[in-house]
């Protein structure tokens, strides 16, 4: 993981990824901003596996907001590869959950990642998490 020393816990959310064009610069490789929307697309799937959606969480008056990112680069994806991003939870508790990502093509790991997301209400107010979320970090 991109500097982290904490173990994750729980086994990792895996979601397979087929790199479309648009994704892509002009040399066919994933272009490095779209890294970022794997990874939510990861945050999205772990809380599916763990009974929650994120629109019941927003629908609930609580938003989660990335208020902390690092990414690794070691190798380019490129259009028409086939991925697969496994997100885990490192830590779970007050506001915020902070996520480790690893990308892999095959068994060459192309991208690191971490994110720390806030949990904050719709008028920007830092909240506690819901407590089933806190739970998973336990």
């Amino acid at each position: 993981m991109v500097n982290s020393e904490v173990e994750p816990l729980g086994t990792p959310s895996r979601l397979r990824i087929r790199v479309a064009y648009n994704e892509t610069d002009g040399q066919r490789r994933v272009h490095h901003a779209n890294y970022l929307n794997y990874f939510e697309r990861g945050r999205v799937e772990l809380l599916r596996e763990y009974g929650w959606s994120y629109r019941a969480i927003e629908d609930s008056g609580r938003m989660l907001v990335v208020s902390e990112l690092r990414v690794q680069y070691f190798f380019p994806a490129q259009f028409d590869d086939e991925l697969v991003l496994e997100t885990t939870i490192l830590e779970a508790r007050g506001a915020r959950i902070r996520h480790a990502y690893r990308l892999l093509r095959g068994e060459t790991l192309i991208v690191t990642g971490e994110t720390t997301i806030a949990c904050i209400d719709h008028e920007g107010r830092v909240r506690r998490l819901p407590p089933e979320l806190i739970a998973i970090g336990q």
